[in-house]
């Protein structure tokens, strides 16, 4: 099986910057795109931002300028680098991964247990 632990939530006020980190680890084959959703009281998960095992990133409009997402292909790492904080940032932030693992090459999609980002005004 393949797992996720997540880190770098905390409270932060607005402007600030937090860094989110999410391994993953397991008997991985590879691992085709890691991302970031985050999903606030009351309201549905979304994406915030997706990075392809070659690089390509795509980002929520909400977050465009504000956020970069990158990994790290040899520790099986996704980072998510989150400046100019907003209280609308406020959310759990969950990373996800999709790829295969094990001998037989079999597809996962998993997701972490989420951290918490609160921006205070």
């Amino acid at each position: 099986q393949v797992q996720l632990v997540e880190s770098g939530g905390g409270l932060v006020q607005a402007g600030g910057s937090l860094r989110l980190s999410c391994a993953a680890s397991g008997n991985i084959f590879n691992i085709n795109s890691m991302g970031w959703y985050r999903q606030a009281p009351g309201k549905q998960r979304e994406l915030v931002a997706v990075i392809t095992s070659g690089g390509s990133t795509s980002y929520a409009d909400s977050v465009k300028g504000r956020f970069t997402i990158s990994r790290d292909n040899a520790k099986n790492t996704v980072y998510l680098q989150t400046n100019s904080l907003k209280p609308e940032d406020t959310a759990v932030y969950y990373c996800n991964a999709v790829g295969r693992y094990g001998d037989y090459y079999r597809s996962f999609a998993v997701w972490g247990q989420g951290t918490l980002v609160t921006v205070s005004s």
